[in-house]
């Protein structure tokens, strides 16, 4: 679980988080679960073999947030297909649902382009 305070810069002049910021707020959880698993994010994301760009990002909020809120945020790894895989997002705030998100991301070759399938160490660190 990822557990993070909403900055005034996180909010639009409602008062309220910014959808956009909140998705942003989302892959920071998405990256603290791949430092859980060990993976060395400098690396994964510079890798020359393997590139995982989001193709989908959807949100739905169901309450504000305001800055100072302290949310936390509950990350869920599930495959789509052998080379696409989704990222579930459970946002909460004093035990109540905020927000659900879900982004989609597709494993390429960063110089073809092409799909290419999620490589086996990743599978196993997602179903751990």
């Amino acid at each position: 679980m990822y557990s993070r305070k909403i900055h005034f810069a996180d909010t639009d002049s409602a008062g309220v988080v910014y959808f956009s910021n909140l998705l942003s707020i989302c892959h920071e959880a998405y990256e603290e679960v791949l430092l859980s698993l060990g993976i060395n994010l400098s690396n994964f994301f510079t890798d020359k073999q393997l590139a995982i760009p989001i193709i989908h990002a959807e949100i739905d909020f169901f309450k504000p947030l305001f800055c100072g809120d302290l949310i936390n945020i509950q990350c869920q790894v599930n495959p789509i297909s052998d080379k696409v895989f989704d990222v579930n997002y459970l946002v909460e705030k004093d035990k109540n649902l905020i927000a659900k998100a879900v982004t989609r991301h597709i494993c390429i070759n960063p110089e073809t382009r092409e799909s290419q399938f999620i490589p086996s160490y990743l599978k196993t660190l997602f179903n751990e």
